[in-house]
């Protein structure tokens, strides 16, 4: 079966990519079960030169994995060479942080006994990985894997799959053998025969609804399963922020990949007394976004990589709020534009009564609401199944930490929003997700402890 590359900005066949069969994943996963004992006997050092060596390949050839990743998913040029670019900084603090924790450690002795822990790699892992930002999320998984001695069965997106052949060949030019490192190309059916394999652990990064399934499947062999899922992510303007920073940030907030992210800022709320003019601040800085050809480096607003059915599912939130009570600023549909865009979308007016401001819009749509307190808008952030990130803008510190605080949220940004840091942990709570990625936590993740109770 052949699965079709489509261009989202000018519906051109990129190309056909053979899918895998149960078979052949079979075949692969085998073969990584072989060979990942090799892979972990090796000296860190050598693991380590090989992902040096991938990041130098990475830089070498970023221009043209930037195209690729343009090409298949829509996101602006500019925004997939800041991708790659970021990617490399990831590595770098892998590359700096992982020997130490794999070093064994003696945390009690006394005479005639030492107790100790070591670790090891977890075995073959899958990740299941997201087309938004395959650099980025694939990255924070697959590298941490490899450098702690795991084997990876990585299956991109359907979405982003010659992005991740492209990954895959550079990590074996740098060194990773290729049954260590093994690319599975497919759409869900894929997926879900990786899942019917005795393996190690699956990572994934995607929506709600396809993370509860794999984690029932996983369930029953009680393995380890990370869940990187979505979010509803809330931001409170509080009367004493400095809106001339705080409107334009937000906006970039909401709009940064076309509103394509897991983190996209997706509901703000401003305090009353300066509700007219952050308004006219953000509003002014959406319709100074550009819409259209991705490749060209001044658009800032592509195509959405899902085309027809979030296109369909953006115009029915819109639908929804203006049939009850919603006011349409700017936006509001399909653009007129080859292509499957859709235009920036401002909404004033709404509740929570209405889908934009309680479902993952996952596109160029945001929602602002009025309130009179900070407990209104503490109430109103609160009041969501997810918990990603959460901003305060804030002239005042312990304002802003008084009310993230008291969110359940993985993220808390104060006077900022839409921000991943390699040497934070990256986490949700509740419908975002479970486990951890980035910071030293999301190394260990890929370790098995060994406790050793030693008498002489």
């Amino acid at each position: 079966m052949a699965l079709q590359i489509i261009n989202p900005a000018t519906d051109a066949v990129l190309g056909e990519l053979e899918t895998d069969t149960p078979t052949s994943i079979l075949t692969k996963f085998e073969n990584a079960r072989a060979q990942q004992p090799a892979w972990a006997a090796r000296p860190f050092a050598e693991r380590s030169r090989i992902i040096s060596r991938f990041k130098t390949l990475v830089m070498a050839q970023a221009s043209k994995l930037a195209k690729t990743l343009t090409a298949e998913v829509g996101k602006p040029i500019a925004q997939s060479r800041n991708e790659i670019a970021g990617l490399l900084g990831r590595i770098d603090f892998f590359l700096a942080e992982t020997e130490r924790l794999l070093a064994k450690k003696t945390v009690h002795a006394e005479e005639g006994l030492s107790e100790q822990i070591s670790w090891g790699p977890l075995g073959v892992i899958v990740n299941i990985s997201a087309w938004n930002y395959p650099y980025f999320v694939g990255g924070n998984v697959f590298i941490p894997a490899l450098l702690t001695g795991n084997a990876v069965l990585y299956k991109p997106s359907e979405l982003a799959s010659l992005t991740g052949l492209e990954i895959a060949g550079l990590l074996h030019e740098a060194g990773v053998p290729e049954a260590v490192f093994s690319t599975v190309i497919g759409d869900g059916a894929a997926g879900s025969a990786l899942l019917d394999l005795p393996v190690n652990g699956v990572f994934f990064t995607g929506s709600h609804g396809t993370g509860v399934k794999i984690a029932k499947k996983a369930a029953e062999r009680l393995i380890k399963v990370q869940l990187e899922l979505g979010g509803k992510d809330p931001v409170y303007v509080a009367d004493d922020a400095n809106v001339e920073t705080a409107a334009p940030g937000i906006a970039d907030g909401a709009f940064y990949n076309t509103g394509q992210s897991c983190c996209s800022v997706e509901r703000i709320y401003v305090h009353a007394k300066i509700w007219d003019r952050f308004l006219a601040l953000f509003e002014q800085t959406v319709r100074g976004f550009r819409l259209g050809d991705p490749t060209h480096p001044e658009t800032t607003i592509g195509p959405l990589a899902r085309r027809t059915a979030q296109l369909e599912f953006l115009e029915a939130q819109v639908a929804d709020a203006k049939e009850k009570g919603a006011t349409v600023l700017l936006g509001g549909k399909r653009a007129d534009h080859p292509g499957h865009f859709f235009e920036p979308t401002v909404l004033v007016n709404v509740t929570h009564e209405m889908s934009v401001m309680r479902d993952e819009s996952f596109g160029p749509i945001i929602g602002l609401m009025k309130v009179e307190d900070d407990a209104e808008a503490l109430a109103l952030m609160n009041d969501t199944a997810y918990g990603l990130t959460a901003s305060v803008y804030s002239a005042s510190e312990e304002r802003a930490r008084s009310i993230l605080g008291a969110l359940e949220v993985g993220s808390a940004y104060w006077n900022c929003c839409d921000r991943v840091s390699p040497r934070l942990p990256w986490s949700g709570q509740r419908n975002s997700g479970i486990g951890i990625t980035l910071s030293t936590l999301g190394i260990e993740v890929f370790l098995a402890p060994k406790a050793w109770h030693l008498r002489q």
